[in-house]
C-alpha cells in the first residue's frame, strides 16, 4: 500500500485501520510496516492517535498500537527517540497492561523486551508498579 502524499497522518491511520483489524496476522503485520515511516516522522502525533487505539474494544487495534511503536521493531527501523524516552509510549502501554487477550499481552511483552535492551531498569520499575 502506498499513501497519497496529500493525506494527513490521521487520514493515513484511518486508511490503514481496516488492515490493522484484519483477521489474518500477516495483513496486520504489513499494516505495521506500512505505517512505521509515518510514525517515525511524526512520533508524538502518532502516539496520541495510537493511545486512543490502545483503548479500542478490538484486540487487533490494541495490538497494532503496541506493535507499531515497538522501539526495536522486528525487520523495521528502530525508533531511536522512543528508545531514549520510553515514557513517551506510556499512554499506549497503560491501557494494555491488564488486557485479557493473549495476543495483546504478547505484544506488550514484545514491546517491553525491546525496551529492556536499552533501559532494563525502566522496564523493571514499570513492571513493579
Amino acid at each position: 500500500m502506498v499513501f497519497n502524499g496529500d493525506l494527513t497522518l490521521t487520514e493515513k491511520f484511518e486508511a490503514i485501520k481496516p488492515f490493522a483489524n484484519d483477521e489474518h496476522f500477516a495483513i496486520r503485520e504489513k499494516a505495521w510496516f506500512v505505517m512505521r515511516g509515518a510514525i517515525l516522522e511524526n512520533l508524538e502525533e502518532s502516539i496520541a492517535i495510537l493511545s486512543k487505539w490502545s483503548e479500542e474494544e478490538d484486540p487487533n487495534l490494541r495490538c497494532f498500537a503496541s506493535e507499531a511503536t515497538r522501539p526495536r521493531g522486528v525487520w523495521t527501523k528502530h525508533i531511536n527517540e522512543l528508545k531514549e524516552s520510553l515514557e513517551l509510549a506510556l499512554s499506549i502501554l497503560e491501557p494494555l497492561k491488564s488486557y485479557k487477550e493473549k495476543y495483546v499481552q504478547d505484544s506488550v511483552g514484545n514491546w517491553l523486551n525491546d525496551a529492556s535492551k536499552t533501559k532494563p531498569e525502566w522496564v523493571e520499575n514499570l513492571c513493579k508498579n
